[in-house]
Order: C-alpha cells, then structure tokens, then sequence
C-alpha cells in the first residue's frame, strides 16, 4: 500500500487550506473523541443509579436512554458518511458538538421521563456524527492510504475515555449532582470541543461523491480499491457488527458474568479493570508494528484474541485474568481495525461514505445487544451466555479468514489483469 498525499475522485491531489500539523489534528481529535464517548456511551455508567434515586424512573428507561442513543446514531450514520465524504469532518464534527450540547443541557433539565428520552435522542445525533466512524472518516478523507497510522493513533486517545470520565463524572456528581454534571460536560462541548474542530481542523476541498471504479479505471495503488457495493462490503460489515454486538454485551454483563462464577464484587471490578490496559497495551504494539502487515491481519489478530479470551473465561479460575487480557487485547485491536481495513479495501475516496454504511448496522445492533445479553443469563447462566459469545466470536473469525482469502484471490484477480 502506498502511503502517499491525499487523492481526490480522480486521483489529483485536494488542497487543503490552513492546514494544521498532522499531531496537531490527531490529538485535538483524541481529546475530543475522550468527552465524546465519556458524555455518551459512558455517561449511564456512573449517572444512572444517581438519576434513578433522583427521578424514580426505572434503571431500565434510564439506560435504555443509551440504547435510544445508539440506534439514532446508526440511523443516520449513512448520512453522516456522505456529508464527510462531500463537505469534510469539520462541519460535520462541529455539529456533532453543538447537538452533544444541546441534548446534555436537555438532560440537565429533564424532570420527565419523555424529556428524558428525547435528550437522548438528540445525543444519539451528535454520537452518529462525532465517535470513532467519523473521526475515522474525517482523517482517512484528510490523510488518504497514509491515514492509518492516525487512526490508530486516535484509538489510544479512545482507551482513555472511560478512565477519564468515569471518575470525573464521579467527582462532578459528588459536588453538583447528575443534572450539574450534565451542565457541565455541555459547556465542555461548547468551550472546548467545538472550538477546537472549528479552529484546529482544516478546512477541506469539496468533493463529488466517488462512483465505484470499474475494472478498466486507472489507479495509482497496486490492489484496485473494490466497489463499495457486494460481496466484500457485506461481509466485512458483517464482521465489525459481530465483532461490536460481543464487545458491548460484555462491556456491559461483564462485572456480573464474574460475580456468577464466584468472584466478590470488589474482585470483579479489579480484574475488570485489566480490560482497559489491556486494549491500550494492544494498540500500543499495533502502531509501533502497523508498517509491516496489511489491516486484514490486525483484523485477524482482534476475532482470534475475543474467540481465545471468551473461551478461556468460560474455564474460569485460575485464569480468568489471562482471559481479561486476551479479550481486552482483541477488542482494543478491534477498533484499529474497524478504521483501518475499510480503507485499506476501498481506498480513500469511498472510506467516508463505507464508514457511514458500516456503522449504521453496528450502531442498531449495540443498541439491542445489552437486552439479547440479558436474556441470554437469564436463561443459560453465565456459562450458557458465555458459549453463545464464544460461538459468535469463533464464527466471526471465520469469516475474517474468509474475507482474507476473498482479497487474495481479488489480488490475484488484479494481477493478472495488470
């Protein structure tokens, strides 16, 4: 793969105005993805109990908010796609903030269940057009085959969003109460989030929205970017919702899958906390070895360490701690992955509309995963739940090695032609 300057449609080069250093961008977005995801897919982790206790409402309808959230967030993330791949991430991460905004201050002020819902709603907006799919996007359309590395790069500011706001929504909940908090992860947005992709992003090129090159179009890379359309499309997305279904029924039914199999609470939550270190230590080696592989096999890397974590649990103790670990690895590999192989296969110019089409199934599906994880402990334990992950994440794998051999014979295919 060619690591070379941006390319527009035709293959030209797209000028970009006032462009700040690439370290510059990368970690304005870094901080930003941290409040991203700490005042969204976080927030009810820490704030729940405490709105619960304050509303009345039921845990359910509380953090069924999140779920509202998300499955807003897959509606419109095909939108989204299309706006960077016309406009650039700018404006659209830009409005991503103001309605992360709004809808803080709305659940600020929600004294209504109703109230309460539709906040969430409008959070779900700014998370379809400001987590990782496109800020992805935004740096694949800015950086072109070379954005790799700052995907990757980002997913390390990523690993840290929990450990920063989870105690940080602590603390501002202890002083101000949940509302308070609210006011005050909105005012972040707007004082500093917004600010930042306003004055620290470049502005970009207007592009035409690419068409799927035929067989016969000219290209300057070795392996022609495939059509955004078929076969390699729907089994890749295929993977990265299976691969997102397993990492949020876990993230959420972790701490109770290891009380059932005999750990105190306290020790759940320490060995837990391997999960995080774990994904940041992965990510890590990834950026440091990145140079030398193809995305496919990061991707191979990440279902291979979920499948070898989830079984490893299922044996329980003594090596529960090993299982953590090999799962937190995979997972962290797995959001690499998630940003990287769609635009290793499609190339550049298609990379923003992909991600749009990716996240919408992955996003709706994280919204149901939580409920389907449920009920799979109600029904078959923390064993039974554990052998239906473990056979989704061994069957995604499978098909990862299946899209492995399908690039290959494409490159084959490629080959030849040439």
């Amino acid at each position: 793969m060619s690591h070379g300057g941006l390319s527009g449609p035709a293959g030209d080069s797209v000028p970009i105005a006032n462009t700040p250093s690439r370290a510059l961008v990368i970690s304005a977005l870094g901080v930003t993805q941290i409040f991203a995801w700490g005042t969204s897919y976080y927030l009810p982790a820490v704030l729940a109990a405490p709105i619960v206790a304050d509303t009345g409402w039921s845990l359910a309808w509380v953090v069924g908010g999140l779920s509202l959230g998300l499955l807003t967030a897959g509606v419109i993330s095909p939108w989204v796609g299309r706006a960077i791949a016309l406009r650039g991430g700018r404006p659209v991460l830009a409005v991503s903030a103001g309605l992360f905004a709004v809808g803080l201050f709305a659940l600020a002020l929600a004294y209504s269940l109703a109230g309460f819902l539709a906040a969430w709603l409008v959070i779900g907006l700014g998370m379809g057009a400001g987590l990782y799919d496109p800020a992805f996007a935004t740096l694949g359309r800015l950086y072109g085959e070379s954005g790799r590395s700052a995907i990757t790069t980002l997913t390390l500011f990523g690993g840290f969003a929990s450990t920063v706001c989870w105690p940080l929504s602590a603390f501002l909940e202890a002083r101000l109460g949940w509302r308070g908090a609210c006011l005050v992860y909105a005012g972040f947005q707007l004082a500093v989030a917004l600010p930042i992709y306003l004055f620290l992003l470049p502005r970009e090129s207007r592009w035409p929205i690419a068409e799927p090159l035929t067989r016969d179009a000219p290209t300057r890379r070795p392996l022609q970017p495939a059509a955004p359309g078929g076969g390699i499309f729907l089994l890749l997305a295929t993977t990265i919702t299976l691969a997102s279904v397993i990492s949020t029924v876990m993230s959420v039914h972790l701490l109770t899958i290891l009380q059932a199999k005999g750990l105190a609470l306290a020790a759940a939550v320490g060995l837990g906390a391997l999960v995080g270190p774990s994904q940041v230590a992965a990510r890590t080696i990834e950026m440091l070895i990145a140079r030398f592989h193809h995305p496919i096999w990061t991707k191979i890397a990440a279902t291979s360490l979920v499948t070898a974590g989830l079984a490893t649990l299922w044996l329980g103790v003594p090596i529960i701690t090993f299982a953590l670990v090999l799962y937190g690895a995979g997972i962290g590999l797995e959001s690499i992955a998630r940003g990287t192989l769609p635009l290793a296969i499609f190339g550049p110019e298609r990379y923003p509309v992909i991600m749009g089409r990716i996240a919408m199934p992955s996003l709706i599906a994280q919204a149901i995963a939580p409920t389907v994880g449920a009920l799979l402990l109600k029904t078959g334990g923390p064993d039974g739940a554990l052998i239906v992950f473990f056979i989704v994440a061994g069957g995604n794998a499978l098909l990862v090695l299946a899209l492995l051999f399908i690039l290959r014979l494409r490159l084959t295919e490629t080959a030849e032609v040439a």
